[in-house]
């Protein structure tokens, strides 16, 4: 049935352009890959331009890496405009860098919470602003957020992180009725636990499920087609808000305790996350000495 299917004018992946946030690494580089073996021209954004620049390299088929700050909004103002400069056209954003921080609420720095919002809400924004106005244009165009199933389930050890996810499905959502007259898409991809290093030192399985970054690029890849609003990684976890509805608080406590929900809190091995941590905290107080003026100006 026609109402059922996707009303947006396609985006024809050979050839397409599309760009990636936190490429250098992770479900970042995973996805540039995806794109790239589709025949896409991919430009890999990263705050680290070395591993932005080595994961291009490992690509290959013309891919760029560029350094990317995303809560800096003339840092990514330039990525956008240096592809559209190279190519006339962005066709495909993948918002997809973000930082994890875990630990007790109360004792999270500021400086970690705010960088947390900046990178992982502020950086959608700032992603979603620079590129629209050219798609809207155009009549066609795709934009991904990549989000996670912290967007809608309550984890103990990751509040701040929480509400950045949160944030940004809701954002996705909304945006996405914004634009959707002029033919242009926004979708949300959900993963659940992924493999990756903002995973470093928490025990991953034991009744969470858990995905590997080529799990998640699959799905962003897929959006393409697809054009779908919020995609859970894995999908059988779509069903997560209808039994959260139906099933009682208490009984939903006792169950989540029984796949250790608290394990952010209670089982991080420091020394296999030290090397993560020490960086989120570096970037935190450099975002924290940074003069703030501009950061959310108009480009």
């Amino acid at each position: 049935m026609a109402i059922l299917s996707s009303s947006y004018p396609p985006v024809a992946l050979d050839g397409a352009v599309v760009l990636v946030t936190g490429g250098g690494r992770g479900i970042g580089r995973a996805t540039g890959r995806a794109f790239a073996r589709a025949g896409a021209r991919v430009w890999l954004g990263d705050r680290d331009e070395p591993a932005a620049t080595a994961a291009a390299a490992e690509l290959g088929h013309g891919a760029r890496g560029w350094r990317v700050d995303v809560t800096e909004r003339a840092s990514f103002a330039a990525f956008v405009a240096a592809a559209t400069a190279a190519h006339g056209r962005v066709d495909v954003l993948v918002n997809n860098a973000g930082v994890m921080p875990l630990g007790a609420f109360v004792d999270e720095p500021d400086a970690i919470s705010r960088l947390t919002l900046e990178v992982n809400l502020w950086g959608l924004i700032h992603g979603l602003r620079l590129v629209l106005p050219a798609m809207q244009a155009r009549g066609v165009g795709h934009v991904v957020n990549v989000a996670s199933m912290a967007g809608r389930i309550a984890i103990p050890g990751m509040a701040i992180y929480n509400a950045s996810k949160f944030a940004a499905v809701g954002l996705s959502l909304a945006v996405r009725r914004e634009v959707a007259p002029s033919g242009v898409s926004v979708s949300a991809v959900l993963p659940s636990a992924v493999r990756t290093e903002l995973a470093a030192g928490v025990p991953l399985g034991k009744g969470m499920p858990t995905v590997d970054a080529e799990d998640v690029a699959a799905a962003v890849l897929a959006s393409v087609a697809s054009r779908r609003a919020l995609i859970p990684v894995p999908g059988y976890l779509a069903a997560w808000d209808l039994l959260d509805a139906i099933v009682p608080e208490r009984l939903m406590a006792w169950g989540r305790s029984l796949i250790g929900e608290r394990r952010a809190l209670t089982s991080i091995d420091h020394r296999a996350r030290d090397a993560y941590a020490a960086r989120v905290a570096a970037q935190a107080a450099a975002h924290a000495d940074a003069p703030s003026a501009g950061r959310r100006a108009p480009g």
